[in-house]
């Protein structure tokens, strides 16, 4: 066996859990569409793929706390650890849908505890320790940080009515979150553009995670239309209903203005250029965005009661599962060829 077969879980991709946002969005894309079977049938998947990468994970920490925190301390991967926090969240949405309200909550709180300590640590690395001093560092995969905050402005949202009086501090709470997760999103895109449109770029840098710039943006537009249909509860939240509206709309604007560029990025670079398209983990981040845009394509009709809106968002949503099952024949075939491959090597 080789040395490579030996060190898979040394080497375990650190975003990972995309599996499980892919896979959850669409499941609450088909429970908004009215899909209740393959809602059930997704939400299997969903609740199985982050049981087995929670395990993985943390027999990895356990194993190689080195490689962990090679990858925390590293500015190219630590963005990815927040996938953990969106896909805490969206199993929570999930589990709300299916009645579990208390472990709703507590999927909140753990999310929300790990976002606060990987946040600081993350940037607190950024200003002492790390050595590459370019803007080189920066790409798509970081703004899963901003999908990690905006999921726990939903989740959040979608849990306050349940808070009884302390509703009240949870929209407090996911406001300031949103408004977070805005201006984060404003620096890491205004970087990212700047590396892509102004600086060389190699064809590798060209990867799946540009797909989170508008998964970020769809995300953020999902989160302003979650709080504009939950309870303000709070008069001031009310009176700010009409910018949080006007920026969901700029959000969901500029996410839609990306499918097109991304699309041609493909082509361009699996069609035009030749590099073989195969099987990688970061290709869950292409699917999780596709899902989100459904989602929030439909929350947007709903809170700005424009419901032409809702075709599109069925359009998406195939669109969606249809790459949601081409990847996951890919995820078996490569795993099965990998195993035939080392078995072979015995």
């Amino acid at each position: 066996m080789t040395e490579n077969s030996k060190n898979w879980l040394h080497d375990l991709y650190p975003g990972y859990f995309a599996m499980t946002m892919a896979t959850g969005i669409i499941t609450i894309a088909f429970d908004q569409h009215g899909f209740s079977l393959l809602y059930q049938i997704m939400a299997a998947f969903t609740f199985a793929s982050w049981f087995v990468l929670f395990c993985l994970y943390t027999w990895r920490l356990f194993k190689y706390p080195k490689a962990v925190f090679e990858n925390l301390s590293n500015p190219k991967t630590t963005f990815m650890f927040f996938t953990f926090v969106a896909a805490t969240d969206i199993c929570g949405m999930v589990l709300l849908q299916f009645g579990f309200e208390k472990i709703a909550m507590a999927a909140w709180a753990i999310a929300f505890v790990y976002w606060s300590a990987l946040l600081y640590f993350g940037f607190a690395f950024l200003c002492f320790a790390h050595r590459e001093r370019e803007v080189n560092v920066v790409h798509g995969g970081w703004l899963i940080l901003i999908v990690g905050t905006q999921s726990l402005v939903i989740l959040g949202a979608k849990i306050a009515p349940l808070l009884g009086k302390y509703a009240a501090y949870m929209m407090i709470e996911i406001h300031m979150l949103w408004a977070l997760g805005m201006i984060f999103y404003a620096i890491f895109v205004t970087l990212f553009c700047y590396r892509i449109f102004f600086m060389n770029m190699e064809a590798s840098d060209y990867s799946p995670l540009m797909w989170v710039i508008m998964g970020a943006a769809a995300i953020s537009a999902n989160a302003g239309s979650n709080l504009i249909l939950t309870d303000p509860v709070i008069p001031l939240f009310m009176e700010m209903r009409s910018v949080v509206q006007m920026f969901s709309i700029m959000l969901w604007t500029w996410a839609t203005w990306w499918i097109p560029l991304l699309v041609i990025i493909g082509i361009w670079k699996h069609i035009y250029l030749r590099v073989p398209l195969k099987y990688e983990p970061m290709q869950w981040s292409i699917v999780f965005p596709l899902g989100m845009y459904t989602v929030a394509t439909e929350n947007l009709a709903l809170s700005a009661e424009f419901h032409p809106l809702i075709y599109l968002s069925m359009g998406m949503l195939w669109v969606a599962a249809a790459s949601w099952f081409v990847l996951m024949i890919f995820f078996i075939r490569a795993k099965l060829f990998n195993a035939e491959k080392k078995e072979a090597i015995s």
